[in-house]
């Protein structure tokens, strides 16, 4: 098992529905319990307000992918990279 995963992922920004707020604020409800899980270790908004940058602890790949694909955003996500990370100290 890797250390970390670094997830960064992009949503699209076309046509959201009406209720996004709602979802945003569902979205970071989720990352907060996972924040206090342990699973999560950083997060990170992209500058240009259309993704985000998130370093899960001690998962590996397969399980980030089927963590992301929980999120309240994942119906909007366009594309999603997973680069699996190690401590150096």
């Amino acid at each position: 098992m890797t250390d970390n995963i670094l997830v960064i992922f992009t949503i699209s920004t076309d046509n959201l529905p009406d209720n996004f707020q709602e979802i945003i604020q569902h979205e970071q409800a989720v990352l907060a319990r996972w924040k206090q899980e342990g699973l999560v270790e950083h997060l990170f908004l992209r500058p240009t307000r259309n993704g985000a940058v998130i370093v899960f602890n001690n998962i590996d790949e397969a399980e980030a992918k089927s963590l992301i694909e929980t999120l309240p955003l994942y119906p909007f996500i366009i594309s999603a990279e997973y680069y699996p990370l190690m401590k150096q100290f």
